[in-house]
């Protein structure tokens, strides 16, 4: 498979590139020009995908450990010397600047390569059973076991990061695997692909499938074949998809207005804003762990939002391809449109707009308000753009009752250096991560990663989601 500007590229199936049926087109999001054509697969191209997928399973799940473990490893050394070939195809295809694109690379990596070393230690326990009269001689193993062929679904923002987070697993609990990618940027997933059937995962046993999106929602109502749905993306799309999956294990890492709290015992003020403002501009905010929310005590916080504000004017926008630029563009016009619009109706409801507002085509500068408040679509919502509110507080209680006003739930980041409100911060917050001396917006792969309330259902991480793929499994022994 070789994408080319303007070529067409086809779904992966059985081992075999697929050109038939519709195509979709592929854009640039940083000037519009076409990318290339992808062939999308049908329900019925769908429906074989899970048929082989299921007859696979006995295969993948006979897969010795080691083998397992060598096909992780093949895999994470293709991409390390395809590093510069997958970096540009997530430039083209997500707007998403060069020296990031490179990073997620990185990331993808360390992740195969955690994935190959949780490959050999799936293990499991012997339990004891002889705990009353009349069972002497009783004993029990517990192993855990794949579920199953899965459906995997996957954003457009971390176009190889957040599928290796599904196929590295995947492929360690020895579990089929057909894969949906983002309709902005299916090339990677499928040049990925290409590299893991090389390493010498069964043809059979993965597909990846630009699919429309209703018929990927038909898939998951329909298809009972498949036991595990795991979706990255919206809160909205993701819920709603959980409720088509019926008895299907559903894993949901979805979205988030992820927050910072700020106090005065934390002297680095300028380490924090530089912090803050890569968390919050960087590829222009499109991540769901983007810092969106900053609560900042107020005996500092006129210093600090003017040192946010700085920083955000440093920020280098424009072409991603360029080495030097931080903010790119926007994934689609209409995204521009949606956040332009967003922080309009915030200032016109009292928000006062410090810094940024401006926007040419998809390309949106850093932006810094204040004086929101709850019920602004900026306070509650998922803006997903370069756009951060900065606040202040008294009380360190009324900043923790601040984050968790509201519906999402995803990390924290918490400046303080005081070991009881660290602890506190860490009872009381309602996220699936506080991350004490940094923002929300850094992740370690290997960490167990997800939310509570809207943000999610589930955990990722490689051994994490393991656990998520597997099911245990008794086998009581009795006078052996």
């Amino acid at each position: 498979m070789k994408m080319r500007p303007g070529s067409q590229v086809g779904f992966l199936l059985c081992g075999k590139e697929w050109t038939d049926g519709e195509t979709l087109e592929v854009r640039s999001p940083w000037d519009q020009g076409l990318l290339g054509r992808v062939s999308m697969a049908s329900r019925k191209d769908a429906r074989e995908a899970v048929t082989h997928a299921v007859a696979s399973l006995r295969r993948t799940r006979a897969l010795p450990r080691w083998k397992r473990k060598e096909i992780l490893e093949d895999i994470a050394a293709a991409l390390i010397e395809q590093k510069e070939r997958f970096a540009q195809l997530i430039v083209a295809e997500a707007g998403k600047p060069v020296r990031a694109a490179r990073i997620e690379v990185e990331r993808a990596i360390l992740t195969f390569k955690t994935a190959a070393e949780e490959a050999v230690r799936l293990g499991g326990e012997s339990i004891p059973l002889d705990l009353s009269e009349g069972n002497e001689g009783r004993w029990g193993l517990v192993q855990r076991f794949p579920r199953g062929p899965m459906l995997a679904i996957t954003p457009f923002n971390f176009p190889l990061m957040l599928v290796a987070h599904k196929l590295g697993p995947a492929i360690a609990a020895g579990c089929p695997i057909v894969l949906k990618p983002a309709p902005q940027t299916p090339f990677t997933a499928l040049a990925l692909g290409e590299v893991i059937l090389k390493a010498g995962w069964p043809e059979e046993a993965l597909a990846v499938l630009p699919l429309a999106n209703e018929d990927t929602a038909w898939l998951a109502e329909r298809e009972d074949r498949l036991k595990l749905v795991s979706f990255t993306g919206s809160a909205a799309v993701g819920w709603g998809l959980k409720a088509k999956s019926g008895k299907k294990r559903v894993t949901l890492e979805l979205g988030g207005n992820a927050a910072v709290i700020l106090h005065s015992d934390w002297k680095d003020l300028d380490s924090v804003a530089m912090r803050v403002a890569h968390g919050a501009f960087g590829y222009a905010g499109q991540s769901c762990i983007s810092v969106q929310r900053v609560f900042v005590e107020r005996a500092i916080f006129q210093s600090f939002i003017w040192k946010v504000v700085d920083r955000a004017q440093k920020m280098v926008r424009g072409n991603p391809v360029d080495e030097a630029t931080e903010v790119g563009p926007v994934i689609r016009p209409s995204d521009a449109d949606r956040i332009e619009s967003w922080i309009k109706e915030a200032v016109a409801a009292g928000a006062k707009l410090v810094e940024g507002g401006g926007r040419d085509g998809s390309l949106l500068e850093p932006t810094v308000l204040t004086g929101t408040k709850p019920g602004m679509k900026i306070q509650d919502e998922e803006v997903f753009g370069p756009v951060v509110a900065i606040e202040p507080y008294d009380d360190f209680e009324d900043a923790l009752a601040m984050v968790n006003h509201s519906r999402y739930g995803l990390q924290t980041g918490l400046y303080t250096r005081d070991a009881g409100r660290i602890m506190t911060a860490y009872r009381e917050l309602e996220v699936g991560a506080v991350i004490v001396g940094d923002t929300p917006t850094w992740r370690m792969d290997s960490m167990p990663y997800g939310g509570v309330k809207d943000s999610g259902l589930g955990r990722e991480g490689v051994r994490w989601a393991i656990e998520e793929m597997t099911e245990p499994r008794m086998l009581v022994m009795t006078g052996m």
